[in-house]
């Protein structure tokens, strides 16, 4: 990200005035989150970079383009300090619906893009998004989020560590296995201790876990954790050491709770950052994104410097690129916003890199079309797995009625155990008389395995409903009807990966996710429609819940309570084991 020689001359010139810049903002009040005053200035830019803050005009010159900002606050661009860049929307997408809103940068999770697409398919696409006018950074993933066959190969240190040597790469993404970490486990602490090693950041992930045992976490070397409920958790992670995100996001809008840590126990903001934390598109469009927990602080009594700071030079403190964004400053990215209060905080115009990229709301420069399948992005499937098989999704047991453990969802994404007594028929159980029970299965799209649950409190009235969005990235089923199930199953293979859903014999929603399974191809506006017809659609089935997406990208991870339907098969999270294992595939053999 450091200027070039040339570019670094042109800076110290138009510093002196002897250069004229190819940008000026002029007339503006500067949000200096540096010296935390408001002051009137003048912003100079040459090279994308900003050479001159101050009161003069030397650096005007007959070509440079003026940009009057009377009347309006110059605030540096809005960091986005943890964020998935893949609930449906993708990398470039997304650009579309937040550029607007004054998000400038993203540090994003890399973990579906280098499941899917591999060490070389990552390094090619990150650095063709070098392009777009927002900046991505990247955090690499030390572990997935569900165990698999393989995965001790494909988070080896020595695919990891590659990416950590990359100017773009600022650590290591959350563990969310922090179990492990706390255990000492030794694949992880030699990611971490590599990304320390190359001068990088460690982020964590600890929900749920106690002062006491957050100790060893903090010991094990993590920064940051992003995963507090409450302002008792926010005191606690600060109180060790540990950066501390405060969330908002359309699975957990926190951040009115965890703010009274600051308004009422007087804490300081100085190691504190604010987080949307991978929403759904849908929350974007009606919330905002980082300009939507500025409001949201603001409103509840944060004074906006403060609020700004975390947002913009806190996050660029924490991940060590505060020389590059995060403020306004000499030799930083000319990534600017000018607003027009302090209570929307929504940009009239957005500049990033010297260039203007939004006015009046509208973004005013094209975005880059990426060949997504030169990654190796779209997922495989065995073409000889037969989905449209009903028989392939119910479980297997003998006799005529067995008691089976079902998972039972509390929440969008916590769940409880709840043995439950079901007949069967021909060897598979049936569900005929269970109100609210589904079939769950998650077949590897490969064909190796299937590992099967029975699911309630999710959608009672759900006949068939399949997708690749999940944690796995496998092909998650559910339905109380086998028939709908492999319908929508089939369908989804089809679109090389999508969500797919069934009733009375007819596809009702559909989105094809061929970029890693996970994400569209569509615009962002289109994507956000999308999101809105399938939460529609799935509240006609009875869903039960506020947020779809993550309660279907959480069934199969291996972290939350209390049971998860995962590649192992149907996992006790707490206890760590492992109740009915999945079926392995064989030549000869149908899953």
């Amino acid at each position: 990200m450091l200027a070039d020689y040339e570019e670094h001359l042109k800076l110290i010139e138009t510093s002196r005035g002897e250069r004229p810049a190819e940008l000026f903002v002029r007339g503006g009040t500067v949000a200096n989150v540096y010296s935390g005053e408001w002051h009137a200035g003048n912003v100079a830019v040459t090279g994308g970079r900003i050479a001159y803050v101050g009161g003069g005009e030397r650096a005007v010159g007959p070509d440079t383009r003026i940009v009057d900002a009377s009347g309006m606050i110059v605030a540096p661009g809005y960091i986005e300090a943890h964020f998935h860049p893949w609930v449906l929307y993708n990398p470039v997408s997304l650009v579309e619906g937040v550029l607007p809103l004054g998000t400038t940068t993203i540090v994003a999770d890399n973990l579906f893009f280098f499941m899917q697409m591999g060490l070389d398919g990552f390094r090619a696409m990150a650095d063709d998004l070098r392009e777009l006018p927002l900046l991505y950074l990247w955090m690499a993933r030390l572990t997935s989020q569900s165990k698999f066959p393989g995965e001790e190969d494909m988070f080896a240190l020595d695919k990891v560590e590659p990416l950590l040597r990359r100017d773009d790469v600022v650590g290591t993404a959350e563990v969310t296995r922090w179990p492990a970490l706390a255990a000492g486990d030794p694949a992880l602490i030699s990611g971490i201790r590599a990304a320390k090693a190359l001068g990088k950041i460690v982020d964590g992930h600890t929900g749920g876990a106690s002062e006491a045992r957050l100790q060893p976490v903090a010991a094990a070397g993590i920064d940051a954790d992003h995963e507090a409920i409450t302002r008792e958790e926010v005191l606690n992670r600060l109180r060790l050491g540990i950066w501390t995100m405060l969330r908002n996001s359309s699975l957990r809008p926190d951040l009115p709770e965890l703010l009274r840590v600051v308004t009422e126990d007087g804490v300081s903001t100085q190691r504190l950052i604010m987080t949307t934390d991978g929403p759904a598109p849908e929350f974007i469009a009606e919330n905002g994104l980082v300009d939507g927990m500025l409001r949201v602080a603001v409103e509840n009594g944060v004074p906006p410097m403060q609020a700004l700071q975390m947002v913009t030079i806190n996050p660029a403190t924490l991940f060590r690129i505060d020389s590059e964004v995060g403020g306004i400053g000499i030799g930083r990215r000319a990534d600017l916003l000018l607003l027009p209060d302090l209570t929307s905080f929504r940009p009239e115009i957005v500049i990033t890199r010297g260039r203007v990229v939004v006015e009046n709301g509208e973004l005013s420069v094209p975005l880059p079309r990426l060949d997504w399948e030169k990654y190796g992005s779209r997922p495989r499937f065995d073409g000889s797995l037969n989905l449209a098989d009903p028989a392939l999704y119910p479980i297997r047991a003998s006799g005529t009625e067995a008691e089976i453990p079902v998972m039972h969802l509390r929440s969008a994404v916590i769940s409880e155990r709840r043995d439950t007594r079901v007949a069967t028929e021909d060897g598979l159980i049936v569900l005929d008389g269970q109100k609210g029970l589904l079939h769950a299965a998650l077949v590897e799209r490969e064909g190796g395995w299937i590992s099967r649950a029975l699911v309630s409190g999710f959608a009672a009235d759900l006949e068939g409903l399949a997708s690749t969005y999940n944690t796995t990235t496998q092909l998650l089923v559910l339905g109380r009807r086998p028939e709908a199930m492999a319908q929508a199953a089939k369908r989804v293979g089809e679109l090389d990966g999508g969500i797919v859903v069934v009733e009375n014999g007819d596809v009702v929603y559909e989105l094809a996710l061929p970029i890693t399974g996970m994400m569209s191809c569509l615009q962002f506006a289109e994507v956000v429609e999308s999101n809105r017809r399938l939460s529609r659609i799935v509240a006609g089935a009875g869903y039960e819940h506020h947020d779809i997406l993550y309660t279907l990208l959480f069934l199969t991870c291996d972290f939350l309570p209390a049971l998860r339907l995962t590649p192992l098969g149907l996992l006790d999270v707490k206890a760590s084991k492992i109740l009915s294992p999945s079926s392995v595939r064989t030549p000869r053999a149908a899953l």
